[in-house]
């Protein structure tokens, strides 16, 4: 990964900080996604009606999958060490990190490895749940603490969370520590009421974006192949739109996909849904790419 000619890199994080009662249950998240795209890669070149032309125009680049980290059950600070020395690699080689999980750890050693470039960035967090969560089971680097600790590190400058409904796994006081440091919500209930629009707009012109999309985000409909199923989720389209938005917005610095659990699916559906929209975010990507910098 320190050679890398693409317009993004699919890098697997089966593992990064698992908690003890549920371990490593996203392990197979990465190697599910190869499977269920497999299909459609031998038409790479064919129009792609979600993004209005090929998935990788002419003159674009196209995504590279350098395949799965190596991992422990373990050590766990190994696993995020490793996780943040692969992002660092392909951000030195001007590639975009597509960091695809795995557990909802996974962003926390990606989000530090993006304070390495010296610039500020808007995380927007697609999510059913808001992870706030100081610490959980004894354990401050897990699941329930990716956006408390982004909160932390001097590089994130600003928070956007999207799709937060139901009954989650924090408590109130989470939830109003998060609107105390400045987080922008936008609920599930929001999103159906009013649109995405309200989102893209809370993204300042010009910006550095980081994408953490956790797939609980999306309605178990179409996304079964995860653990936190709610109903009142996100549209494939309702996604897609957030991620274009804040290309259109802004410039999207690296993104991560993850609680993707194959085990749970049904017939595949949550599999083929999820590849697709990583696949239109390559092709988002290398559109953003191939545009000059204003």
């Amino acid at each position: 990964m320190t050679d890398i000619d693409a317009s993004s890199a699919f890098i697997g994080a089966p593992c990064a900080t698992p908690y003890g009662s549920v371990g490593a249950y996203a392990q197979n998240g990465p190697a599910s996604l190869r499977t269920a795209i497999a299909s459609l890669t031998a038409n790479i070149d064919r129009h792609n009606f979600d993004l209005g032309g090929p998935t990788f125009p002419k003159g674009t680049k196209r995504a590279v999958d350098c395949g799965d980290l190596p991992w422990s059950e373990t050590d766990f600070s190994a696993n995020r060490q490793t996780i943040q020395n692969a992002v660092s690699s392909v951000l030195a080689c001007d590639v975009i990190p597509i960091v695809v999980g795995g557990d909802d750890s996974i962003p926390i050693p990606m989000l530090q490895a993006m304070g390495s470039t010296g610039k500020k960035y808007t995380v927007l967090q697609i999510d059913a749940h808001i992870d706030w969560r100081d610490t959980h089971m004894g354990e401050n680097m897990g699941l329930s603490s990716t956006m408390r600790r982004a909160s932390e590190m001097d590089h994130i400058e600003k928070i956007i969370q999207v799709g937060a409904r139901g009954i989650g796994s924090g408590h109130s006081s989470d939830y109003e520590d998060a609107v105390a440091w400045g987080s922008i919500f936008f609920t599930g209930p929001d999103i159906h009421a009013r649109g995405i629009r309200q989102v893209i707009d809370q993204i300042d012109l010009g910006t550095n974006v980081i994408l953490c999309i956790d797939i609980d985000a999306l309605d178990p409909s179409i996304a079964a192949n995860t653990i936190g199923r709610a109903p009142g989720g996100l549209s494939y389209y309702q996604a897609l739109e957030l991620i274009s938005g804040a290309a259109e917005r802004g410039r999207i610095a690296a993104v991560d996909f993850v609680e993707i659990m194959p085990e749970v699916d049904i017939d595949g559906l949550g599999g083929l849904t999820v590849s697709r929209l990583v696949a239109a975010t390559m092709g988002i990507l290398a559109r953003q790419q191939a545009e000059p910098l204003s």
